[in-house]
């Protein structure tokens, strides 16, 4: 089908970039967010204040970032969120900073980023992308395709400069 092949190029093109995909059902997303979390050695991570509490699975220790410091950011294990729409032909995530996502700062200083993404949010192109992103009023959109990398004057590539190092994806299957 359409929604599988979508599904699967996105799923290729995250892991192309380095980003580990899990996929699950929605019964199973606390779970498979705790294995997740437990294969990184993770015990606690900051959530958006407004994330679903419904996600979040028991013996974690999850900080709503209410505003918090740059650097307790920085200090942390990582964050959680959601998303706004997934791009399969660029294996690009947006954020528009709702409801699951939470502010811009969020998403770029830790170095750890789990990202929950459902299958209805999967869409082929940029401009399926775009049109989806700008439906409604907009604020701040971020995009990621991959963990982040740039290249000095000297053209090494260094991971993890703006935004997360390490980037892990949950596929909500429908």
């Amino acid at each position: 089908s359409n929604e599988e092949k979508r599904r699967n190029l996105l799923i290729e093109r995250l892991e192309d970039y380095g980003a580990s995909v899990s996929r699950c059902r929605n019964v199973e997303l606390p779970r498979t967010i705790g294995i997740v979390l437990g294969q990184r050695g993770k015990h606690g991570m900051v959530i958006p204040a407004t994330l679903p509490r419904d996600w979040l699975p028991h013996g974690f220790n999850f900080v709503p970032d209410i505003e918090l410091a740059p650097e307790v950011l920085d200090q942390s294990e990582g964050v959680l969120t959601g998303c706004t729409v997934a791009i399969a032909l660029t294996g690009t995530i947006v954020l528009r900073h709702g409801v699951a996502e939470g502010r811009r700062a969020l998403t770029l200083i830790p170095d750890y980023h789990l990202c929950i993404l459902h299958e209805d949010q999967i869409v082929e192109t940029v401009a399926e992308g775009l049109h989806r992103t700008l439906a409604e009023p907009i604020g701040l959109v971020t995009t990621i395709s991959g963990p982040s990398a740039t290249a000095d004057i000297e053209m090494t590539r260094v991971k993890g400069v703006h935004g997360p190092r390490i980037l892990d994806v949950v596929l909500v299957e429908t």
